[in-house]
C-alpha cells in the first residue's frame, strides 16, 4: 500500500529522529536505539530496505552525508586546545591511534578473515571513538578530571582522521594492486594535497565572506552547505575518494580562524548533522541482507571483535602512555574504554559500497562486522563505565558544584558565595557581556548556549551537581531544565520564578524546581541587589538553631541555600522545606538593615560614641558611586552572624 521511495524516505527519517528522542528520554545510547530500530523495520520484519528502493541514489546519499558529518567534526579541531593536551593524550592520538591501525588490521586479515586491502582500510577507520557516544557515557559516570578529559578529546580529535586513514589506505592499496608506475602513485599524493588547498580556500574565502558580513543572515547557513558539498564533489571529480579530505580540510582551517561568525550556523549545522546521521544510520541498518546479519554471529567475527576490545585497545593505551604520569588504574579504564559510533558505522557503509565496486567481494561483511563491533562497544562498555570506575576509585561521587545558566549582578554574587564554599562553579550565558561581572571577580565562565550540543566539547559539565537557570527568559529556563532532566535529574535542576505578568497558566512546559524561599524572579533579585541587598551567612549552633534564625530573620530576605557541615549544599525551593541544623550555615539575600545597624554602631565607636544620622548611612547602600562598585566599610558580601 506503501511501497514507495517517498514512504521509505519518511519512515527512515521518522524512525531515526523518534529514535534520538527515546535515547535522550530515557538516558540510552542513541546508536543502540537506531540500530533496534533499524533492524526491526529492515532485515527482520522486512517493513522497508532503502538501498533497493533508493537505488542508484542510496551511495549519493550516504556519500553526501559522510561528507557533511566529517566536516562537522572537524569544526571541532582548533588547534589552541589541541595544544593544551598533557601528554598521554598526545600519546594516545598519535602513538596509540597508529598502534591501532596496525593491530587492528592484523586482527581483522587473521581473526575475521579480511583480504589484506579491506583489513587495511577498517583497521584505520576502527581507530576511532566517536563523541557522540563517549560524551554521554563520560556524564553518566562522573568520571574523575584527568580520565575523562584524556577519553573526550582523544573522541573527538581521532574521529575525523580514522576515517582520511581509511581513505589513505585505501587509495594506496588501489594504486599498489593496479601496479601503477611511481608517477600514477605521486598524481594521488598531488591530488590529495591539491584536496587539502582546496579545503583551505573553500574555509579562507566563506570564512572571510562570513566576517565582512558579505552574507546575509538567513543565507549563512544554506551557503556554508552548498560550499562544503561543492568542495567535496570538485576534489572527487579531480581524483576519486579525496572529497572527504578536502572537507575535513575545510573543516578545519575554519575551527582555527576565529571566525565569530561559526555561532551563528552552529544550530543549523547541529541539527543537519543529527538529522543526517540517524536518517543515514536507520538506513545502513534497514539495508542488511539477514544473511549478512547472521555472519555477526560467525565465530571469526565474534573472535575479532573480542580481540579488539581486550587484546587491541589495551595494548595501543599500554604501549603508548609508557613514560607519562598515567597510573595503573587510569590506563586500565582507559585501555578499557573505546566506544565506536555512528561515525564508524556510516563511514564503514560508504567504504563498502566502493570496494564492492572496486571487485574486494569480502567487503561485504564490512557493515556487519562494523556493526557487531559498535554494538558490542557501546552495549559493553556503556554499561559498565559507572561500575569499573567506582571499583578503580576514579568518580568524582561527592561534588557539589553548580552551573549557573545566566549571567547577572546576582548570578555573580551567589557564584561567588558557592566558590567561597569551596564548590566548583561555573557561570554560562549566551552574551559576553552578561559575563562581565564573573570575569571581574575571576569566576569561570563560558560565553556559549547551554543548549547546544557543542558545548560539551569546550566544557566538562562532570563536576557540577547542580545547574541553576537563571537568564531573564523563563521559557528558556524551563528549556534548560527539561532538556537536561535526563543527565542530573529533576531533583537538581532550578530554575527562578515566573517575573510578574508571565502568563504561567498557559506555560505547560515541565522545567525544574523553583529556587530559593520565598520564589522570586531573576528581575526581582536583581532590583534587590541594586537597592543594597547582600548575601549573608549564618552559622547555625546549638545556642542558635534553625528555628531560632527562621524566628529572627528579617522577613524581605530571601533563602538561598544550606551549606552543610560536610561541605554539601542544598538549594531552597517553596516546594521542599529543608531542615538545617548545628554546624550548617545558612545563606540568604537578605536586606542593608542589619549590616547598616553594624556600621553605625563601629563608626559610632570609632567616633567616640557620637551619633550618626542612619539616613547618611544608608546612603552607602542605596546610591552607586562613578566606579559601579560600592565600597561599604566594615560589611563584605558574604559574612558571618552568630547567635549572640
Amino acid at each position: 500500500m506503501f511501497d514507495s521511495l517517498l514512504f521509505d524516505l519518511m519512515l527512515v527519517i521518522l524512525i531515526g529522529i523518534l529514535s534520538q528522542w527515546v535515547a535522550w528520554k530515557y538516558r540510552m545510547p542513541a546508536i543502540v536505539v537506531m540500530s533496534v530500530a533499524g533492524l526491526l523495520v529492515g532485515p527482520i520484519f522486512g517493513l522497508i530496505n532503502p538501498q533497493e528502493s533508493m537505488g542508484d541514489l542510496f551511495g549519493p546519499i550516504i556519500t553526501f552525508a559522510v561528507a557533511i558529518i566529517l566536516f562537522e567534526g572537524s569544526l571541532n579541531l582548533d588547534v589552541r586546545e589541541i595544544k593544551g593536551f598533557s601528554k598521554p593524550v598526545g600519546r594516545i592520538v598519535t602513538v596509540g591511534a597508529f598502534i591501532a591501525w596496525i593491530a587492528g588490521s592484523l586482527a581483522a586479515h587473521y581473526l575475521a578473515g579480511l583480504s589484506w586491502e579491506v583489513a587495511f582500510i577498517i583497521g584505520g577507520l576502527f581507530i576511532v571513538t566517536g563523541p557522540t557516544v563517549i560524551l554521554p557515557l563520560l556524564r553518566q559516570a562522573k568520571l574523575k578530571p584527568r580520565p575523562a578529559a584524556i577519553l573526550k578529546w582523544e573522541g573527538i580529535v581521532v574521529d575525523p582522521f580514522g576515517a582520511l586513514l581509511a581513505v589513505f589506505a585505501f587509495e594506496f592499496i588501489k594504486f599498489i594492486n593496479s601496479e601503477v608506475t611511481l608517477k600514477a602513485l605521486l598524481l594521488f599524493f598531488a591530488a590529495s594535497a591539491f584536496a587539502v588547498f582546496l579545503g583551505w580556500i573553500a574555509a579562507l574565502v566563506i570564512g572571510n565572506a562570513f566576517e565582512r558580513g558579505s552574507i546575509p543572515e538567513y543565507l549563512k547557513a544554506p551557503i556554508l552547505f552548498v560550499v562544503v558539498l561543492c568542495t567535496f564533489v570538485f576534489s572527487d571529480e579531480i581524483m576519486h575518494e579525496t572529497g572527504l579530505l578536502a572537507v575535513t580540510a575545510m573543516g578545519m582551517k575554519m575551527a582555527n580562524m576565529r571566525l565569530t561568525t561559526l555561532n551563528d550556523v552552529r544550530h543549523f549545522k547541529e541539527d543537519i548533522s543529527v538529522l543526517l546521521i540517524s536518517g543515514i544510520f536507520v538506513m545502513l541498518t534497514a539495508s542488511l541482507d539477514p544473511k549478512i546479519l547472521i555472519e555477526i554471529f560467525n565465530p571469526s567475527i565474534i573472535l575479532y571483535v573480542a580481540a579488539m576490545l581486550f587484546v587491541v585497545r589495551p595494548l595501543s593505551i599500554w604501549i603508548s602512555t609508557i613514560g607519562t604520569d598515567l597510573n595503573v588504574r587510569e590506563k586500565l579504564l582507559i585501555g578499557w574504554i573505546a566506544p565506536r559510533g555512528i561515525v564508524a558505522l556510516t563511514v564503514s557503509g560508504y567504504f563498502a559500497s566502493i570496494l564492492l565496486e572496486n571487485g574486494y567481494e569480502d567487503a561485504e561483511l564490512l557493515t556487519a562486522l562494523t556493526f557487531a563491533l559498535v554494538f558490542s562497544t557501546v552495549v559493553l562498555h556503556g554499561f559498565s563505565i559507572g561500575f569499573i570506575a567506582k571499583k578503580l576509585n576514579l568518580t568524582t561521587t561527592d561534588e557539589s558544584g553548580v552551573a549557573i545558566v545566566g549571567g547577572s549582578r546576582f548570578s555573580a554574587e551567589l557564584a561567588q558565595s558557592i566558590k567561597d564554599t569551596g564548590n566548583d562553579v561555573l557561570l554560562i550565558d549566551q552574551s559576553w557581556a552578561a559575563l562581565s561581572e564573573a570575569r571581574k571577580r575571576g569566576l569561570d565562565s563560558y560565553v556559549g548556549d547551554i543548549l547546544s550540543e557543542q558545548v560539551e566539547y569546550h566544557i566538562d559539565l562532570t563536576p557540577y551537581r547542580y545547574m541553576l537557570s537563571m537568564t531573564k527568559t523563563d521559557t528558556y529556563n524551563a528549556h534548560v531544565c527539561a532538556d537536561f532532566a535526563p543527565d542530573l535529574g529533576r531533583d537538581h535542576l532550578f530554575q527562578t520564578a515566573f517575573h510578574v505578568g508571565k502568563d504561567v497558566e498557559t506555560f505547560t512546559i515541565m522545567g525544574g524546581q523553583t529556587l530559593f524561599s520565598p520564589s522570586i524572579s531573576i528581575y526581582s533579585l536583581e532590583e534587590r541587589m541594586h537597592a543594597g541587598h547582600v548575601i549573608r551567612k549564618t552559622l547555625l549552633t546549638k545556642q542558635y538553631s534553625y528555628t531560632q534564625y527562621l524566628r529572627e530573620r528579617d522577613d524581605k530576605s530571601i533563602l538561598l541555600y544550606i551549606l552543610r557541615a560536610d561541605g554539601s549544599i542544598e538549594f531552597f525551593t517553596p516546594q521542599v522545606e529543608l531542615q538545617a541544623v548545628a554546624g550548617d550555615a545558612i545563606i540568604a539575600l537578605t536586606s542593608p538593615a542589619k549590616t547598616i545597624e553594624r556600621v553605625k554602631e563601629r563608626l559610632e565607636e570609632e567616633n567616640g560614641e557620637k551619633e550618626i544620622p542612619y539616613e547618611k548611612l544608608e546612603e552607602l547602600f542605596t546610591e552607586e558611586p562613578p566606579s559601579g562598585k560600592r565600597e561599604i566599610p566594615g560589611a563584605a558580601p558574604i559574612s558571618t552572624e552568630n547567635a549572640k
